[in-house]
């Protein structure tokens, strides 16, 4: 039987079609492997073994058949816990959520169960997923499996592990600041998050205007793939397209000969960048140039929008934590208590003066693009941090995790499509990311051109977590 734990989506439904591989034969695989590594890193809240062999064996009927559902059908999938899963609690990483069951899947699941897709369970996150690391009082700590100390990043942490272990091969994950570029940086995996409102959610994030949901996975490819599926239309969600989702494979493999791209260490305003992470996105962002782009240093003009995204972000979490008894506080985070003590300054006229001032910077970054097709910047200015902590045990970030992140809330402002691309590791074995940002509703180019890059130098991965 082939090597599953290194095959792609793209594998798998090729050897389904020569009848060489059952879904069923890969789904036992990947629950064998999730059954070893859930102790060390602790990705998954819910496991769903007897689902999705039921699953499995209704897509194996099909295959034998040759009438598959979708691209999609038999391929294993996960669903962050903050995304509705029929029959299954959504936690949120918190003590003081409902534990019923949701009576309907979220329209990304739908999709994807529609397509076929094999259910695995439900991945961790941080409680709420206020924060750009993955633990939580309710699942405690999720660990990075390039290195067990430190953390997966959040707040599609658990998405992201399993992702780099094979253990499915589409995960969703949702994007409010950075949750899903921070997780793929951090475990040198492929992250999108995709322009607002290409991919439907309900019921709607707290979070609102900056929630994107996207795909996480092993290859640009995979992404493709799943984001063909995830983005169909879904009447619930008012503020998504709802129109005909494009098959995102398409034109994937045309190259970045021509394009005008350009490279961003310090987006005009990052003041603390590891060395290291310097030195790798700068190889990264050369290597556009040898695949025929014309990439130039050029910032993207705006002032950094911290405050804009603290308003937001914070008045938010002061709401959440507001609306909850006290009994129901003491059992939160103590850091997401934190946070949204210091949205409490924030008033509604704040908020909306925050929610009307994102135009500025989409303004900015629209006439940005008139000039370039592409921005690449560093995804994030440090590798993991130690797994547990809010911020990195140095001092350097000060207690705010958003210090940490300077390369991702601006684009969840834009709403525009940005991906995590791996690029390299730095000298203690932790991965590095590339940031690639396109114009809004440029999906399928920032698809393309994260395409170019890993054909060009070919992602690492590892099959088993590394013991420190």
């Amino acid at each position: 039987m082939p090597d599953i734990q290194s095959l792609t989506a793209a594998e798998l439904l090729r050897l389904y079609r020569k009848r060489e591989l059952s879904p069923v034969e890969v789904t036992r695989d990947q629950f064998d492997r999730i059954e070893t590594f859930q102790p060390v890193i602790n990705a998954f809240i819910i496991v769903d073994r007897d689902g999705a062999l039921r699953a499995a064996q209704a897509s194996e009927a099909r295959w034998q058949k040759g009438e598959p559902l979708s691209i999609a059908d038999g391929l294993g999938a996960t669903v962050k816990d903050n995304v509705w899963l029929k029959d299954f609690p959504s936690r949120r990483g918190s003590l003081t959520s409902d534990p019923a069951p949701m009576k309907a899947d979220a329209p990304a699941v739908a999709r994807l169960r529609e397509a076929g897709a094999v259910i695995l369970g439900k991945t961790t996150l941080p409680e709420f997923g206020w924060i750009g690391a993955c633990h939580s009082p309710l699942t405690g700590i999720t660990r990075n499996p390039w290195k067990l100390d430190r953390t997966t990043g959040g707040s599609s942490g658990g998405a992201a592990a399993a992702a780099l272990l094979n253990l499915g091969h589409l995960h969703i994950g949702t994007d409010g600041a950075g949750s899903i570029r921070i997780p793929a940086a951090f475990t040198g995996v492929f992250g999108i998050k995709p322009s607002f409102g290409r991919v439907a959610a309900y019921p709607a994030s707290p979070f609102s205007i900056l929630a994107h949901v996207g795909p996480l996975t092993r290859s640009v490819a995979d992404a493709a793939l799943m984001l063909s599926i995830i983005g169909g239309p879904d009447e619930r969600d008012m503020t998504a397209w709802n129109t005909p989702v494009p098959d995102y494979r398409v034109g994937l493999d045309d190259d970045v000969r021509g394009l005008r791209i350009a490279w961003s260490p310090r987006l005009g305003y990052v003041k603390k960048l590891d060395p290291e992470v310097e030195a790798a996105t700068k190889q990264a962002a050369q290597a556009f140039a040898d695949l025929g782009a014309i990439v130039e240093e050029a910032d993207p003009g705006f002032p950094d929008p911290y405050e804009m995204i603290m308003t937001l972000w914070g008045a938010v979490s002061a709401t959440l934590v507001n609306a909850a008894s006290a009994s129901d506080c003491a059992k939160m985070d103590p850091g997401f208590r934190q946070i949204a003590e210091w949205g409490q300054k924030y008033s509604l006229a704040d908020y909306l003066a925050a929610f009307t001032a994102r135009a500025d910077i989409a303004n900015a970054m629209a006439r940005f693009h008139e000039r370039y097709d592409l921005l690449l910047t560093p995804q994030m200015p440090i590798p993991a941090l130690e797994a547990g902590r809010v911020t990195p045990a140095d001092g350097s970030y000060g207690d705010n995790w958003i210090n940490w992140s300077p390369y991702t809330y601006p684009f969840n402002l834009t709403q525009q499509p940005a991906a995590s691309v791996p690029c390299g590791f730095s000298s203690d074995g932790l991965p590095i990311g590339l940031q690639i940002v396109g114009p809004a509703r440029q999906d399928h180019l920032v698809l393309r051109a994260a395409r170019a890059f890993e054909s060009a130098r070919p992602f690492r991965f590892i099959d088993a977590p590394r013991q420190n």
